[in-house]
């Protein structure tokens, strides 16, 4: 299997940008199941890049029905060390406006029925990985420069709520999240990025504002055109950013600051792990099974 540096989670208009050369499909398969689709392999730039869509072409999966940890486990077997997480969210706060662009720093989970789908761990080996930082500062910087070099009003930092869905929020919740500073609000991060950390792989969101969660008092006249419009734009912004940053990724002199996070994460000594467990983690935690 090739070695891919860099992998793309996001919707359909990413892997159909004009920009993108050289294009065809790879399946891969993974001891956790078959990812949301065949994963696109392209050229950005001269740049080899993995592409999954993140819910299925023709978007047939809810956020809770992913499946995260093949996602991730199958962008490790690719060889992907650095993902940029490309998502709709909703606005919380005022001055995060609809096709405004939002780099989060932190994640806050709401999530309720994805257990088994947000750590690679157990079977017999325990894993408490660090995460009090959960974004790649690094990737986070490649991020803001390429929206400032697109001319895409950003905003750096901030917390996402990760909620359940399918269904929207209430106004309560809504309120409740702005009460508690919460910025951003979506459906599918969060396990991404506790997956990605656990696979060593640094991982960033980009995340697009296409409306104002429904807190805000204009929230009622916001039309489905209005947010197919917030969508269209965002996308082409989008691909203009990933093209930037795929490059700059790629140029960078700096090692993946995460290679080695889950060195001293692992409770379980090698002589007790469980040989099926170790074996369907291999290309987790394959590189530490001989340590004393």
């Amino acid at each position: 299997m090739e070695n891919i540096k860099i992998g793309i989670i996001g919707g359909s208009g990413l892997y159909q940008m004009p920009e993108l050369q050289n294009v065809r499909e790879q399946a891969v398969e993974t001891p956790f199941g078959n990812p949301s689709d065949a994963f696109i392999i392209g050229e950005l730039d001269g740049v080899t890049v993995a592409f999954l869509p993140r819910h299925g072409r023709g978007h047939k999966l809810t956020p809770s029905e992913l499946p995260f940890r093949a996602n991730i486990y199958a962008m490790k077997l690719l060889g992907v060390e650095y993902i940029l997480s490309v998502s709709a969210v909703g606005s919380l706060q005022e001055k995060y406006a609809p096709t405004d662009f939002v780099i989060p720093d932190q994640f806050f989970d709401r999530t309720r029925a994805r257990a088994h789908e947000s750590t690679f761990f157990g079977e017999g080996i325990v894993g408490h990985v660090t995460f009090a930082h959960p974004v790649c500062s690094e990737l986070g910087d490649i991020l803001e420069g390429s929206c400032r070099n697109a001319g895409v009003n950003t905003h750096r930092g901030g917390t996402y709520v990760c909620m359940e869905g399918p269904a929207f929020s209430t106004k309560a919740e809504s309120n409740v999240y702005r009460q508690w500073g919460m910025d951003i609000i979506g459906m599918t991060n969060l396990q991404e990025a506790k997956l990605a950390r656990e696979a060593e792989i640094a991982y960033a969101t980009l995340a697009l504002v296409t409306d104002y969660d429904c807190w805000h008092e204009g929230h009622d006249d916001v039309t489905v055109n209005m947010v197919v419009e917030y969508l269209n734009k965002n996308v082409r912004n989008a691909q203009i950013v990933l093209k930037d940053a795929v490059r700059k990724v790629a140029d960078k002199k700096t090692p993946n600051q995460y290679a080695d996070a889950i060195k001293n994460a692992i409770f379980t000594a090698p002589a007790n792990w469980p040989a099926a467990t170790a074996k369907k983690l291999d290309a987790i935690i394959g590189k530490y099974a001989n340590r004393a």
